[in-house]
């Protein structure tokens, strides 16, 4: 059964830190790209971060470079999003995403976790 269980969220400050979590079960996990995406109230989803199967290449949207930084641990099947000097525009529920296309695609989300950043 595949799994992805994302934690870490909360209320922060502006300007303050938060540190993302989402471990992951039930599949490859070194065999998929990793996304964290987030979604504000009445917003759409929008991708924030993105890192490759093994790791070495990331790309982030244009409103969190230099802020926010993913990494994965692929022996432990866990991928992070360290969120650094935190804006009340980056309020949302954060949900980690598994995608892996090879003729087939897979695409797997987690249930979400909430981001408050507010004084």
């Amino acid at each position: 059964q595949v799994q992805l269980v994302e934690s870490g969220g909360g209320l922060v400050q502006p300007g303050g830190s938060l540190r993302l979590s989402c471990a992951a079960s039930g599949f490859t996990f070194s065999s998929y790209a990793m996304r964290w995406y987030r979604q504000a109230p009445g917003k759409d989803r929008e991708l924030v971060a993105f890192i490759a199967a093994a790791g070495g290449s990331t790309n982030y949207v244009d409103s969190v470079k230099g802020r926010f930084t993913i990494s994965r641990d692929n022996a432990k099947n866990t991928v992070y999003l360290q969120m650094n000097s935190l804006k009340p525009e980056d309020t949302a529920v954060y949900y980690c995403n598994a995608y892996r296309s090879r003729g087939i695609t897979y695409n797997y989300w987690g249930q979400g976790t909430q981001v408050t950043v507010s004084s």
